[in-house]
C-alpha cells in the first residue's frame, strides 16, 4: 500500500497540474500513510502551488493510478476491513490482559498446520496491534512500556482534540520484541489522561460513540489485527469501545467483535449480566450489530471445589456466546509479568500459551 501511495504521488507530482481532473472529496476524512523523507512535504508544496488542498491532491494522485493499474486492482483481493477485537469486562482481575496479549502474541505469530487425528490448516502470523485502552496501563507495563506523559499527544488526544492534534498515533506505536515476533507484534501504550477520558467524551462535538473509531481509522491500513484491553468500566469510553467492534458494512459475521473473560465464580455471572446489557444497549441505541467472539474462562482451579466447578459448567451451558477456552491459574503468566516479557517468548510450551494458541484457532 505505501509502495502504491509513494508511486501514485511522484506520478501526479511529475503531471502538469491541467492533467489532473478535479474530484469530488466531499465528505473525506483525514488520510496517514507513512512515505519517504521529504516527499511529503514536497507533495504539500506543489498542493499549495497549484491552489488545491492536499485531500485533492492526494485524490487526484490515487485515482489516477488505480486507472493505470485496472488489470492489477481486478486481480487483487484486499480485505475491506482490519480485524478488531475488544477484550472486556468490567470486573477487574478477570484477566483481560493477559488474554489481550497472549491472543496477539497467538495471532502475531501464526499456528502450524496440525497433523493426526485433527488436521487444522496452517494459519500465518499477522501484523497485530494491542491496544492499551485501560487507563491503569497493565498492558504497557507488563510488556515493559512507559506509559504516554500527560499532556502529550496519545489515543486520548485523538479522540477528543482531533483539531488540537498535529501528530499521528502511529508514531507512538511500539514493536514488541521484534525479532521473536518477525515485525508483527506492536503496542499502542496507554496515557495517563485516559483516567479522565469518560469526562472529557463528554464534550467531544459530533458522535460521541465514534470517537474511538475516528482516531483508530488512520492506524487500520497499518494491521490486519487490532486487538484492545478495554477499561473495566460501563461508561462512555466503554460505549466507544462497544461501537468500535461493530460489524461494518460487508464485514463477515465473527470478524470483529467483543471476547469476555470471566471466572469461574458468582459474581463474575452478575457482571457478565450487566456487560450483555450494555452491549444489547448499543447495538440497539446506534442500529449496530456487535457479535459475541466467545468466552474465556480464565485462571481456573478446580482445586477451589464445587462452586468454581459448577460455575464452569454454567458458562459452558450458555451456548452463545461459547466458551473457546479454559485458561489455568499457573505460575508461568506471573512469571513473564515479573520479568515483563511475552507469554508466547517466556515460556511457548506452557499450558497458558497453548490456551491462547487454541484461542487463536478459535477466533478463526
Amino acid at each position: 500500500m505505501q509502495d502504491a501511495v509513494t508511486e501514485a504521488i511522484e506520478q501526479w507530482r511529475a503531471r502538469p497540474p491541467g492533467n489532473n481532473p478535479t474530484l469530488d472529496t466531499t465528505g473525506a476524512e483525514s488520510w496517514n500513510t507513512v512515505l519517504p523523507a521529504g516527499l511529503y512535504d514536497d507533495f504539500k508544496a506543489d498542493c499549495s502551488s497549484r491552489d488545491i488542498s492536499c485531500v485533492q491532491g492526494f485524490a487526484q494522485a490515487v485515482r489516477a493510478w488505480v486507472d493505470s493499474h485496472a488489470a492489477l486492482c481486478s486481480e487483487v483481493t484486499i480485505p475491506r476491513y482490519t480485524r478488531r477485537i475488544i477484550v472486556c469486562n468490567q470486573k477487574g482481575g478477570v484477566g483481560k490482559t493477559t488474554v489481550v496479549a497472549g491472543i496477539g502474541q497467538a495471532i502475531a505469530l501464526g499456528l502450524p498446520a496440525t497433523t493426526g487425528g485433527s488436521k487444522l490448516p496452517a494459519l500465518p502470523g499477522r501484523r497485530t496491534l494491542l491496544i492499551d485502552y485501560d487507563p491503569q496501563g497493565h498492558l504497557t507495563s507488563q510488556l515493559g512500556v512507559k506509559q504516554i506523559a500527560p499532556g502529550d499527544e496519545s489515543l486520548v488526544s485523538h479522540m477528543v482534540e482531533r483539531d488540537r492534534t498535529v501528530g499521528t498515533l502511529l508514531d507512538h506505536v511500539v514493536p514488541i520484541a521484534p525479532g521473536y515476533f518477525d515485525g508483527r507484534l506492536f503496542l499502542l501504550p496507554s496515557s495517563f489522561d485516559a483516567f479522565l477520558l469518560d469526562s472529557r467524551l463528554g464534550s467531544v462535538r459530533g458522535p460521541r460513540e465514534a470517537s474511538l473509531q475516528r482516531a483508530l481509522g488512520s492506524l487500520e491500513e497499518h494491521f490486519d489485527t487490532i486487538v484492545i484491553d478495554a477499561p473495566p468500566n460501563l461508561g462512555l469510553a466503554m460505549d466507544a469501545g462497544l461501537y468500535y467492534a461493530h460489524r461494518r458494512k460487508n464485514e463477515a459475521a465473527g470478524a470483529s467483535g467483543v471476547l469476555i473473560p470471566v471466572e469461574a465464580e458468582d459474581s463474575s455471572a452478575d457482571a457478565y449480566a450487566m456487560l450483555d446489557s450494555q452491549i444489547r444497549t448499543v447495538s440497539l441505541d446506534y442500529e449496530v450489530e456487535i457479535d459475541r467472539l466467545g468466552l474465556v474462562v480464565n485462571k481456573f482451579d478446580k482445586r477451589k471445589g464445587y462452586v468454581t466447578t459448577h460455575s464452569l459448567d454454567n458458562w459452558q451451558a450458555l451456548g452463545t456466546p461459547p466458551v473457546v477456552a479454559v485458561v489455568p491459574d499457573l505460575k508461568e503468566q506471573r512469571e513473564a509479568v515479573h520479568l515483563k516479557q511475552p507469554l508466547l517468548m517466556y515460556a511457548p510450551t506452557s499450558i497458558q500459551a497453548q490456551r491462547m494458541r487454541e484461542i487463536r484457532r478459535r477466533l478463526g
